[in-house]
Formats: C-alpha cells, sequence, structure tokens
C-alpha cells in the first residue's frame, strides 16, 4: 500500500460563532490541497498520489488526537496542516516525530492565519519537531480560494519529498555480494539505511545467484522471452578486445544466456515472483522487500562468471521485455552509497537514473590539445566532466526520450512512448566486456547521451564523525562534435556510455570553476537526474536531516524546516550543518 499524504484543516477552537463561521472556508483549503496533490503527484508505479482530509477541523487537542488515530489507520505518511485563521497552536499541531510535516497559514488579513503559522512553527521548534513553514507572498482576500503559484510551489517541493520519505520506510535495501574492489562506498553501513531512511539492509551471498543460475530457479517462459527480446533489441557492436582475448562466439552466446537469468534472478531478489511458488520455491518467491539493491559483481564474480552490466542497465531503465514499467534501483559495484543517491532521485522525479565515474574533469585547453579543435559552447566555462561508467547506466540515459519543446530528458515509464523506447535501444550497443578487466566475460553498454538536457549530479558520503553529507551540481548535458568526442572518449575504455557534463558555475566556492567542481567531488562514483532538481534534493536532506555540503541551487530555491532559521540566517549551509547535527538522524540519534 502506498502512503497517502494526510491533510490537517485547524481552526480556531472558539464554538459560540467564531468556528462556526470557519468552519467551511478551512475545509474547502484543506480539499483544495488535496485536489492540487491528487491531480499533479503520482506514486512510482504510476498511480495518484492519495490524500487522507481529517473528519473534522481541528480545533484543539481532542480533534488532534483523533486526527493522528485516523492517519495511523489510513497509511498517512506526510503531514500537511492548513488554516485560514488562528488556531491554539500547541493543542493542534502534529506530534509524530517521523512524518515530514509543513504548516500553510493562509495569508489574509481579516483572519490571521499567518499568526497561527508563527506561533505553530515556534512550537514544533521548541519541541524538536521540524516543521516547513509555508506562507504566500501575496495577501489575499479571505474568500479568495485559489493556492498561489509560489504556495503551490512550495506544497509540491514538501509533498514530492515526504513521499519520498515515506516510500523508503520500511523497506530494504539487497546487498548482493560484498565489497567490490575496495571502494567505501560498498562497505555497506546497515546504520545510514536504519537511522536515516527507516529501512534495513538484506546482504546474500554471490553463490545465491550463482545457485539459481545452475537450479534453474527462474522463470523458463520469461527467459526465453527475454532472450528472444536481446536477440531483436540489443544490436552488438565492436569487440575492442585483442585476438589473444577475443572470446569464441559460442561464448559469447552463452554469456548472453547467463546475463539474461542474472537480470531475472537479480529482480526476483529484490520483488520476489509469484512463479517461484508454483515452481515449488515458496520461500525464495517472497524476495527480500528491496526497494533498491547493488551487485558486487567486481572481483569475486566476474573473474568466474559474466558481469552484471546487463542486468544493471536493463533493471535500471523504465523498461525491457514486458514493456514499460518503474526502474529497479539496482547499483553498480554494490556502491550502496550511490544507490542511496539514484533512490533518492527515482522517488523524488518517478524517472531513472544514471549511475556513472566522474571520471575526468577536460579543460577546454585539454580538448583542443587531445582533439586539435577548440571547443567553443555557451554552456561551457572553463571545461566539461566525463561521466562514464565502468559498467551500465540506464538506457534512458542516452537522452531519447524528449519534452513537449523537443529537448532530450527522461521521463516517468507513463510518459514515454513506444517510439521512445525504440530509439532508446537503438542507440545503445552492446560490446563484448574485455577480458582483461572481466575474465568471466559478460556484455557492456555503450551510447552517448545526447546534449542539452538539464540535469543534476549528486553524491551521498558518510564522513566518520559526522555521517552522511550530500553533494549537489546542476548542469546540462554537451554535444561534443564526433571528431572530439572520438579523440577524448577513446582514451578509455569505448564500452562504456558516456555523459560529458558542464556543472552551472557561480563563480564561488565549490562552483568558482569546473574543475574545482571535480576537485571537490567526494567519491569515485555520482548519480545524474534529469532535470534541475537540486532543490527537491536540498528538502529531502534536510527531511533526513542530512546536511549538504556543495550546491549550486539559487538561494530563492532553497526549501527547508522554519527551525533551520535558528542556526544562523547569514550562512545557510553552517546552519544546515548544525540543524542536522542537533536534531540527529530522522530515527533517533546515533
Amino acid at each position: 500500500m502506498n502512503p497517502k499524504i494526510g491533510i490537517r484543516p485547524t481552526i480556531d477552537g472558539r464554538l459560540g460563532g467564531v468556528r462556526e463561521s470557519l468552519e467551511d472556508r478551512t475545509m474547502q483549503q484543506a480539499r483544495s490541497v488535496a485536489a492540487l496533490f491528487e491531480s499533479s503527484l503520482r506514486y512510482p508505479d504510476g498511480s495518484p498520489v492519495e490524500c487522507v482530509i481529517a473528519d473534522t477541523c481541528i480545533g484543539g487537542v481532542a480533534e488532534a488526537a483523533a486526527c493522528a488515530d485516523k492517519f495511523r489507520l489510513s497509511n498517512v505518511g506526510v503531514s500537511l496542516t492548513v488554516t485560514p485563521c488562528w488556531c491554539y497552536g500547541s493543542e493542534t499541531m502534529d506530534m509524530d516525530p517521523h512524518t515530514p510535516k509543513a504548516v500553510w497559514g493562509f495569508n489574509g488579513t481579516e483572519r490571521p492565519g499567518a499568526v497561527y503559522l508563527a506561533a505553530v512553527l515556534a512550537g514544533h521548534t521548541q519541541k524538536g519537531l521540524p516543521a516547513f513553514g509555508i506562507y504566500g507572498r501575496d495577501v489575499q482576500s479571505a474568500g479568495d480560494t485559489e493556492i498561489p503559484s509560489d504556495v503551490k510551489e512550495k506544497l509540491l517541493t514538501f509533498a514530492r519529498c515526504g513521499l519520498a520519505v515515506a516510500l523508503m520506510r520500511g523497506k530494504s535495501y539487497l546487498s548482493m555480494g560484498g565489497t567490490s574492489m575496495g571502494i567505501a562506498g560498498s562497505v555497506v553501513d546497515p546504520r545510514l539505511w536504519e537511522k536515516w531512511f527507516g529501512m534495513r539492509v538484506e546482504a546474500i551471498d554471490m553463490t545465491e545467484v550463482a545457485g539459481r543460475m545452475r537450479k534453474g530457479q527462474y522463470d523458463r517462459e520469461e527467459y526465453e522471452k527475454a532472450l528472444a527480446w536481446v536477440k531483436a533489441h540489443c544490436p552488438e557492436g565492436k569487440d575492442y578486445n585483442s585476438p589473444e582475448t577475443t572470446r569464441s562466439r559460442e561464448q559469447l552466446d552463452g554469456e548472453w544466456e547467463d546475463s539474461v537469468k542474472m537480470a531475472l534472478i537479480a529482480r526476483d531478489l529484490m520483488v520476489g515472483n509469484p512463479k517461484l511458488k508454483e515452481m515449488g520455491l515458496g520461500e525464495q518467491a517472497h524476495g527480500h522487500h528491496a526497494i533498491a539493491a547493488g551487485f558486487q559483481g567486481q572481483r569475486q564474480w566476474t573473474d568466474h562468471y559474466p558481469n552484471g552490466d546487463f542486468l544493471e542497465a536493463v533493471l535500471n531503465s523504465s523498461f525491457d521485455w514486458n514493456g514499460k514499467r518503474a526502474p529497479y534501483i539496482v547499483a553498480t559495484e554494490n556502491d550502496a552509497l550511490n544507490g542511496a543517491g539514484m533512490l533518492f532521485g527515482w522517488l523524488l522525479t518517478n524517472t531513472a537514473q544514471i549511475f556513472a565515474d566522474l571520471r575526468t574533469y577536460w579543460s577546454t585547453e585539454a580538448i583542443e590539445q587531445a582533439s586539435g579543435k577548440k571547443l567553443s559552447h555557451p554552456l561551457v566555462g572553463d571545461g566539461i566532466l566525463h561521466l562514464i561508467n565502468s559498467g551500465p547506466a540506464a538506457l534512458d540515459g542516452t537522452g531519447e526520450q524528449t519534452d513537449a519543446d523537443g529537448n532530450p530528458t527522461m521521463k516517468p515509464f507513463w510518459d514515454i512512448s513506444d517510439e521512445e523506447v525504440d530509439k532508446c535501444l537503438k542507440a545503445t550497443t552492446w560490446h563484448p566486456s574485455i577480458t582483461e578487466y572481466f575474465p568471466g566475460g559478460g556484455w557492456s553498454t555503450r551510447y552517448r547521451t545526447r546534449g542539452g538536457m538539464p540535469a543534476t549530479m549528486i553524491r551521498l558520503n558518510l564522513v566518520d564523525g559526522l555521517g552522511p553529507a550530500l553533494q549537489i551540481a546542476e548542469g546540462h548535458t554537451i554535444d561534443l562534435p564526433d571528431d572530439v568526442h572520438d579523440a577524448l572518449d577513446q582514451r578509455t575504455n569505448p564500452t562504456w556510455p558516456t555523459t560529458w557534463f558542464a556543472p552551472v558555475l557561480t563563480g564561488k566556492g565549490a562552483f568558482r570553476s569546473t574543475y574545482e567542481v571535480m576537485n571537490h567531488w567526494g567519491a569515485n562514483h555520482c548519480v545524474m537526474t534529469s532535470g534541475h532538481v537540486g532543490h527537491l534534493y536540498l528538502t529531502l536532506a534536510s527531511m533526513l536531516r542530512i546536511p549538504v555540503y556543495m550546491h549550486n541551487v539559487g538561494e530563492e530555491r532553497v526549501f527547508r524546516p522554519s527551525a533551520w532559521n535558528a542556526f544562523g540566517t547569514n550562512d545557510s549551509e553552517g546552519a544546515d550543518f548544525r540543524a542536522c547535527a542537533n536534531y540527529g538522524p530522522l530515527y533517533g540519534k546515533v
């Protein structure tokens, strides 16, 4: 069952004329917000978001308690209080410590909704229950039922991020294998997932995958369907192996078969499969209730079996042999920190995410030296970043999906056309993996992301003594001329997907140059989300109590709980760190 948004219409509790005059207006405000959410937002499965409104307006603690009971029974995971008037602050407020909460106080002079907003936010701050304050810029008349555009924006930002928090709660991260090549992000920390995300970590040994392959513990009919789809829609590209390391056609065909089996098994391990129960595999049919996972791959697996590139690329995409569907979030090399970032991006936007190495900073001078051509581009400052994955990335990342204006983008699966699916598949070639890297074989994806896509690059890092901290860089994907692209791309393994990315530079701090963005990045991996959605990441991070130590989001787009103001208004980044340290992770201090 998807979590719902609970809406709490609060009211002046004085009977005898005051409350009675406000009942209809207050409940109408709640209904208008519910209509906004239900018409604008969807869950990751594509269904419309559902709202629950309190049975009565809330004028005091008894009605607040009745509302809380209803919300518990209705699976409410996000709480919004709305009012056009004065109410009794600490008597009417939401006291659930784990539910993201906001208050919209109507800006009108006839009734002091803004006064209640200030009073109840002070109560939230005093009680250690941070809440978001929503207050329209312009004064409205008491009878105005329109939601102003600035209020709509804050309401939708809060709701998207609050639902992301609620959708994670109670789910699992499935660690398929352990640490990959000493990568710190793949040293999975259960405390992070439990305390900050409200999730558990499930772990299996890679022998579980090998055993299911050997015993045929997967849907055989679906396997045949998937293999036929691969042969029809996954064109093979050049084999870049040397003559001495080139594998036979028979071996490559076997690697395709194993790669398809691995994809089916990884998905079944995450979410289960009723077909397995029909095969007498009742325990395996349950899966691990995983909303995200990671596949260790290198090297304990890839020295002996095909790599995980196909399973990761296809599961992370918005389509496969069964048609269009929501992505399954699977992190390469079991980098659980990047997996968390991919999970955030998917839940905030309902779109597939690109997992990549942040491989190289190319200065404009170095580009000219390597290619013989001078790079001139209006979105490029001192250079560009080469995002390339020593493994797969979602095929949506080709940029072959387009928005209403024809610009490249990545869309929720329900908005993707069959033609766009076909274009994504045709823009991707599959190459025999480089044998020296992958002795067990496998296939590697290759594509080039189309330029002109607004995008946001993020990374979640773990810092000893601090905990998790987030980095955000908004920018654009860049088209390079073919000969320039080849000159740069061929200097590393050409069988991997490439995205050229130019961050938006602000002239300050880490964003004074593209070089400094690269120089300040916290790890070898990153996540790229379509769109300039850094503000959503900022709001979500504050809900989870994760500080953000590097971002280029304009101040006017930053939306955090009102309590953050008490930790400093002149240095918002420092205030974010102080507030997160003070409150600790959402599900209990460590």
